[in-house]
């Protein structure tokens, strides 16, 4: 419970208040006795009580921090531990439905082009972005999504959305 540093101190002040409350018994005892010798003595063992006293209390502190910090890093292993779990599930999910989607491209015969443009269409990305990307024309991305469009039965990009979409919610 208590540091290094405390115990080197503790054992040191508590000899010191011993010796001193022994010799204020001895000096109490004796008839001639001075009383600036006593007050001094009285004032040593007071300071001494005091600092013990702050260094009990300070070790204290330091004890009820270092076991909040712990509780707190075991919280935080736990939520890391739980992150990690879910993370792992999403990317399994993910992994899952990347292959659902991939199925459906081979049952409706897509050709490799028009999977690259169909994945791309499901992500947001418009003709003009596809065209760069795919380093084609624009005109020509058009045309592959209307062939998506047939292949699939859809009427356009956000039913092709919805397709996938309304697929993965059942």
């Amino acid at each position: 419970m208590f540091p290094a540093k405390a115990k080197l101190l503790l054992i040191p002040l508590i000899t010191l208040v011993l010796l001193n409350t022994y010799d204020i018994y001895e000096d109490l005892l004796e008839a001639d006795h001075h009383p600036a010798h006593l007050y001094t003595e009285v004032a040593i063992l007071s300071i001494s009580l005091l600092f013990i006293g702050f260094l009990l209390r300070q070790s204290w502190k330091k004890h009820e921090e270092l076991q909040q910090l712990k509780q707190e890093l075991s919280n935080a292993h736990q939520n890391i531990y739980q992150l990690n779990k879910q993370n792992e599930k999403m990317r399994q999910a993910n992994q899952h439905y990347s292959a659902l989607i991939q199925e459906q491209m081979r049952d409706w015969d897509f050709t490799t082009s028009e999977k690259e443009v169909a994945l791309l269409l499901l992500k947001g990305l418009s003709f003009e972005e596809i065209a760069t990307i795919r380093s084609t024309k624009d005109k020509t991305v058009r045309q592959q999504a209307t062939s998506i469009y047939r292949k699939a039965g859809v009427a356009g990009r956000h039913e092709l959305a919805a397709w996938f979409f309304e697929d993965f919610l059942t």
